[in-house]
C-alpha cells in the first residue's frame, strides 16, 4: 500500500519468476559528465523489462482467471460443465479488464491507481455476468457473480502485489529504473532528485537536468545534486531525442509559461518520453484533480476535500464493522497481553489518555500500558533528552518503558485497545495521528487541518516511518491524507500497516 507524496509515473512491476538479471537495463552514465548524458544513443521506447512485465501481468491474470473459471464450471455446473456460464464469465472478464484499462502501461505500477483500476475492471466483470444471465435467461448466475468473480479478485490482487514486490527489490538495487530528464528551477529539481533517491521503488532515476540558464544551483555549477545539467529549457526537446529518456519531469520555475510548455509538448511528440508536469500551485493529488476544457482553455479543476457524503458513510460503516470483527479475532491476544502486563509489575493494564479528535473535540484514548505507573511525572525530568520532532516527546531508549512494554511498542500491540475507540466512533481505522491537547495548542494553521477528520489507528505516518519521521514530514503526510482521502488509499494503508508492524520499522 506506496503512498507518501511522490512523483507520478507510468512504471511497470516485475513478477517473481522472471529472471530480472537477464533483462537489459538502461545504459549507466557518468553523473559528472554532461557530454556522456547528451551523446547517449537513443534507447527503444520501452525497455525489455517493461514489455516483458506487462506480458507477464496479462498472462498471469488470464491464466489465474481461466483456471478458476474452469474449476468452478466443474464444481458448480457438474451436470453440464461446458454451458455458457463459464464462457460468459471468461468473456466478461476479458472485456471488463480491457475496457477499464487494467492492463494499460499507464496504470501498471501507479500505486493505489493500479489496484483501483483493477478493482473497477473486476466490478465491471461481475456486472456483465449478471446482466448476461438476465439477457440470455441463464438465471443461475448467482454463484458466478458472488463467489467466482470475488475469488478471482482475491487471487488477482495478491498476484499483482507479488509481482510488484519483486520489482521493488530490483529497484532498490538500482535496476529496472526509468531514465528521467528533469526541467525547472535548480531548487525544485533538487527536491525531485531527493525524492526519487529516497523512494527508489517509484522507478525514476533522474539522469539529466535542464534549467533556464543551463547552470546548476550554484553560479557556474554544472550539476544539481550530483546530476549533470545538460542544457537550457529551450534545448530540452533535443536532449530528449538524443538521450532516449522515458520521462520528462517539469518542475516549478518562473520561466515556464503556457506557450513554452505547449511547444515542449509538441516537440516531444513521436519520442519515447512521457511529459509529467508537477502541480505548481499546491500539493494536491489523487481523485481531487480533474482536467477539463472551459472556453477553449485547459483547466485543472481541484475539487473540495470530501469530509461528508456517501463515501464517508461507507468509511464509517467499514470502521465500525471492521473494528468489531478485529476485536473478536484478537480477543485471545488482548487477554494474553493483559495478563503479561499484570504479572510484570502488578500495575493497571489499560492506560487512558486525553486526545484530540475531529473538530477539536477531546476523547479518552485507550492503550495497553507500556510504561511505569508514574511515567507522566517522570516526563518533566526527561525533557532535556527529548528526541521527538516538533511538539512531540520521544526517546529511543526511554527509561520509563517496562520490559513487556518494549515488546508491545515494537510491534504496536499496545495500540490494539484503540479498536474500542474505533467501534465507539471516536476514531477511524485509518486517519491522522491522534494528537495530545498540548500538541494542538502549538499547531500552526496548516497543521490544524488534521483535525477536520477523525484520527486513525493507523495512517500514512504509520507506514512511512512512524517515529523516524520529522515533524514537517509527519504533518505533510497527514495533510495529504486529509486532502486526498479515498477508500482505495485506506485499503493500501491498512495493508502496508500490517507489513510495517511485522517489521517493527520506526517504532520506539
Amino acid at each position: 500500500m506506496e503512498e507518501s507524496v511522490r512523483p507520478s509515473s507510468t512504471v511497470n512491476g516485475t513478477p517473481q519468476h522472471i529472471d530480472l538479471q537477464s533483462i537489459p537495463l538502461p545504459p549507466q552514465r557518468d553523473a559528472g559528465s554532461a557530454a556522456a548524458v547528451d551523446n547517449t544513443s537513443a534507447r527503444p521506447p520501452y525497455a525489455a523489462w517493461e514489455s516483458r512485465y506487462r506480458a507477464w501481468v496479462i498472462g498471469s491474470d488470464v491464466f489465474t482467471a481461466f483456471a478458476l473459471i474452469v474449476m468452478s464450471a466443474f464444481l458448480i455446473d457438474r451436470s453440464d460443465p461446458h454451458d455458457m456460464h463459464a464462457l460468459g464469465t471468461a468473456a466478461a472478464f476479458l472485456f471488463g479488464l480491457s475496457v477499464c484499462r487494467a492492463w494499460s502501461p499507464r496504470v501498471l505500477g501507479e500505486g493505489a491507481e493500479e489496484y483501483r483500476t483493477l478493482g473497477r475492471g473486476l466490478v465491471a466483470t461481475a456486472v456483465l455476468v449478471a446482466l448476461g444471465g438476465l439477457l440470455f435467461g441463464a438465471l443461475a448466475v448467482q454463484p458466478w457473480v458472488f463467489i467466482v468473480v470475488p475469488m478471482i479478485s482475491v487471487f488477482m490482487f495478491l498476484q499483482r502485489y507479488a509481482l510488484r514486490q519483486v520489482l521493488h527489490r530490483r529497484r532498490r538495487l538500482g535496476e529496472c529504473l526509468l531514465p528521467v530528464l528533469a526541467a525547472g528551477s535548480p531548487d525544485t529539481v533538487a527536491d525531485l532528485i531527493a525524492r526519487t533517491k529516497a523512494d527508489p521503488h517509484v522507478g525514476w532515476r533522474v539522469e539529466a537536468v535542464c534549467t533556464y540558464s543551463g547552470a546548476g544551483a550554484e553560479r557556474g555549477s554544472g550539476e544539481v545534486e550530483g546530476v549533470p545539467v545538460v542544457g537550457k529549457l529551450d534545448e530540452l526537446a533535443g536532449h530528449v531525442r538524443r538521450g532516449g529518456y522515458r520521462v520528462v519531469a517539469v518542475t516549478a520555475d518562473q520561466h515556464w509559461n503556457p506557450k513554452r510548455l505547449q511547444r515542449l509538448a509538441w516537440d516531444l511528440e513521436g519520442t519515447s518520453a512521457e511529459m509529467v508536469v508537477a502541480p505548481m500551485l499546491m500539493e494536491v493529488a489523487g481523485p481531487r484533480l480533474n482536467v477539463s476544457g472551459v472556453l477553449g482553455m485547459p483547466l485543472l479543476r481541484v475539487s473540495a476535500p470530501m469530509f461528508t457524503g456517501g463515501r464517508r458513510l461507507v468509511k464509517e460503516v467499514l470502521d465500525r464493522f471492521g473494528s468489531a470483527l478485529l476485536l473478536t479475532l484478537v480477543s485471545p491476544v488482548l487477554l494474553a497481553i493483559a495478563v503479561a502486563i499484570k504479572l510484570d509489575d502488578r500495575g493497571p493494564v489499560i492506560y487512558r489518555q486525553r486526545r484530540v479528535g475531529r473538530d477539536g473535540h477531546t476523547f479518552t484514548m485507550l492503550k495497553f500500558r507500556t510504561m511505569v505507573t508514574n511515567a507522566d511525572k517522570l516526563k518533566q525530568d526527561l525533557q532535556s533528552e527529548n528526541e521527538g520532532a516538533g511538539p512531540l516527546f520521544k526517546m529511543r531508549k526511554d527509561p520509563r518503558i517496562t520490559r513487556v512494554g518494549g515488546m508491545l511498542r515494537r510491534y504496536s500491540l499496545d495500540e490494539l485497545p484503540q479498536l474500542f475507540n474505533v467501534a465507539s466512533g471516536r476514531m477511524s481505522l485509518v486517519g491522522p495521528r491522534p494528537p495530545l491537547p498540548e500538541e494542538t495548542a502549538k499547531y500552526a494553521p496548516d497543521a490544524r487541518r488534521r483535525l477536520l477528520v477523525k484520527p486513525g489507528l493507523t495512517g500514512l505516518w504509520q507506514v512511512s516511518g512512524r517515529s523516524d519521521l520529522s515533524w514537517a514530514e509527519s504533518v505533510r503526510l497527514d495533510l495529504r491524507y486529509v486532502e486526498d482521502w479515498s477508500l482505495a488509499l485506506d485499503l493500501v494503508i491498512l495493508w502496508k500497516t500490517f507489513r510495517a508492524v511485522v517489521q517493527g520499522r520506526g517504532a520506539y
